[in-house]
């Protein structure tokens, strides 16, 4: 296996021995899990269905009081409706047979016939109102049928009321008014105690017509909205008449619902129960019927893989973090404790022991000669350094001979060229890794030699460098540092300012990763501000073919810019990365 896929494998979660055991172990267990779910939901269904079907058998026997005297109400307001016509202009007569009616039913606090213009004079208290311009009459006027309405503070009685209308109309068809019918909900709280269901369970009853309207509740008008499913309206609900279903309240919290038909299209009745309640598993029913299944099936893995771990993954682990630990680097080696493991871990870490010393010993040989080699290497860099300082000393003795500023002008560009070779070499002797070069330590040196040798008691040139640390290979620090030459060696020659010292500059960064930008710049008198050295003006100098011909090493793109008061030549050029010069340096080693 590659490096690379063994690190897929590992990092692969399934990779590893304690995950698939554990699947494996999953797996035989799961259909036992499957067979526990399976009658675990089923229990729950009947339970549910049983509970359902008596939530709505009680919600029915306790409304049934309820229903009784709304029933009868509403019989009492349809005959009404018929016998109230011929009366409707002797409001005398007309509330005498309203006192009758409410006498004899004994729940209704109001009788009263209302005309269209909502002036009642015929009611069963004797007193007159004014309806006109009252909302609920003008719903009761406008409906087509019988209609319910509910008062929290009726108009007469101060109390709250459910209302039960019934439409009066001539032979011709025409709307005459309406019977009104007021039941106090005290009345109906009264009949709904007198059925209400003989365990403790908290059974809330409410009833709405078909538009939705709450017209009566056990819990109180006020808080009945929010006992309502939150996903099923009352109108939604009068559609389904009859049905038992389960939902979250707007409370929050659980509850299973009755639905019960009392008044064909007219009148429904809503039964509810908190869930834990409905289906007697208390607080069992906060958790979903797969739970208790899902945990005895993860105890038997926690139990199997705990056995698992103490017998052979642990071990396993210990001699994985052991072998990780010698491959990063680490040469410590320690007693890896194994007591207890079987026999054939016991035998892997016998073998790692062996493995690891044997591994040791061929690396103290390596090292020892990658040493020897090392110091071969940096002596070689050493001597060539000082020959080429050698060299640049005789070539100094030679220009003082020199009696033409023409030849001591080549000797001094010549010795220059040397000092940079010899500044090249010993970076690299001095350098650990004997494979690259920082720009940052090499260039700034290279600059001081220059100035040194340009700049006397009568030339004052005042020089800034800016160098960024980019490592460099061999191949690359060459070139630069010659090409730093050259271009220092041309500015110096034509640095010229109108007033005071001549200024130049030299800088090396990374505008971006990967490329390197070398700006070589210096300052000129404004009325040689547009002419450039002569040099480079020509294209057939020395210096010119150098500096085009280490760019072109570099594998750079170069610039020149001469705006008003200074000269720049600017160098573009990729970064070689450092594993060149190292897979050079290894091939030379091995040649």
């Amino acid at each position: 296996m590659s490096t690379e896929a063994g690190d897929t494998a590992r990092s692969h979660p399934f990779g590893r021995l304690g995950v698939r055991l554990a699947f494996l172990l999953a797996v035989a267990l799961f259909p036992l899990l499957l067979i526990a779910i399976v009658q675990s939901l089923s229990t729950m269904r009947e339970t549910r269905a049983r509970s359902e079907a008596a939530l709505m058998g009680e919600t029915l026997r306790a409304v049934s009081g309820e229903t009784r005297l709304i029933q009868q109400a509403q019989a009492e307001a349809r005959l009404l409706s018929d016998a109230v016509r011929p009366l409707i202009g002797d409001p005398a007569a007309c509330s005498a047979l309203m006192r009758r009616v409410a006498a004899s039913d004994g729940h209704i606090s109001l009788a009263a016939f209302i005309p269209r213009d909502g002036q009642m004079t015929c009611a069963s208290t004797g007193r007159g109102y004014d309806f006109s311009g009252n909302p609920l009459f003008e719903r009761m006027l406008e409906a087509e049928g019988p209609s319910f309405a509910v008062n929290p503070a009726g108009p007469i009685s101060k109390a709250s009321i459910l209302g039960i209308a019934h439409p009066v109309t001539d032979d011709a068809g025409n709307r005459l008014g309406v019977i009104s019918l007021s039941l106090p909900h005290s009345e109906l709280a009264r009949a709904e105690d007198a059925q209400a269901p003989s365990d403790e369970r908290p059974l809330v009853i409410m009833t709405f017509d078909a538009d939705g309207n709450i017209l009566t509740s056990s819990g109180g008008v006020e808080d009945a909205p929010s006992r309502l499913p939150v996903d099923h309206s009352l109108q939604q609900l009068a559609r389904d008449r009859a049905t038992t279903f389960t939902a979250e309240s707007r409370r929050g919290n659980t509850r299973v619902y009755s639905v019960v038909e009392l008044v064909p299209n007219l009148l429904y009745a809503l039964g509810s129960w908190p869930a834990d309640e409905a289906f007697g598993f208390g607080p069992v029913t906060r958790f979903p019927p797969v739970l208790f299944p899902a945990l005895m099936w993860a105890a038997s893995l926690f139990v199997a893989y705990f056995a698992m771990q103490k017998l052979v993954i642990g071990h396993v682990q210990r001699l994985s973090r052991a072998l990780a630990s010698f491959a990063s680097g680490n040469r410590i080696v320690g007693d890896l404790e194994v007591e207890g493991a079987p026999q054939e871990i016991r035998d892997l870490a016998e073998n790692y022991e062996k493995m690891t010393e044997t591994i040791l010993h061929d690396e103290a040989e390596l090292e020892d000669m990658i040493h020897h080699k090392e110091v071969l290497l940096r002596e070689v860099h050493h001597r060539v350094k000082n020959n080429l300082q050698l060299i640049a000393s005789i070539i100094n003795m030679q220009m003082r001979k020199a009696r033409s500023p023409e030849a001591k002008g080549m000797m001094r560009s010549l010795q220059e060229r040397v000092i940079s070779l010899a500044t090249i070499h010993r970076g690299l002797y001095q350098t650990s890794g004997l494979s690259d070069i920082s720009a940052n330590e090499l260039i700034p040196d290279i600059v001081r030699q220059i100035t040194r040798l340009a700049t006397g008691p009568g030339r004052r040139i005042e020089v800034t460098t800016e160098i960024a640390p980019i490592r460099l290979t061999p191949d690359q620090a060459v070139p630069l540092s010659l090409l730093v030459t050259e271009a220092m060696t041309n500015a110096m020659k034509y640095a010229s300012a109108d007033a005071g010292t001549p200024q130049l500059s030299v800088t090396l960064g990374t505008p971006e990763a990967g490329r390197a930008l070398l700006v070589v710049r210096n300052t000129v008198a404004t009325e040689a501000a547009h002419q450039a050295p002569p040099e480079a003006a020509e294209g057939t100098g020395l210096g010119s073919q150098l500096v085009g011909a280490f760019v072109q090493q570099l594998g750079g793109q170069m610039e020149i810019d001469a705006p008003p008061g200074s000269y720049a030549l600017t160098v573009r050029f990729e970064i070689r990365p450092l594993d060149e010069a190292e897979l050079r340096h290894e091939e030379g080693a091995r040649g």
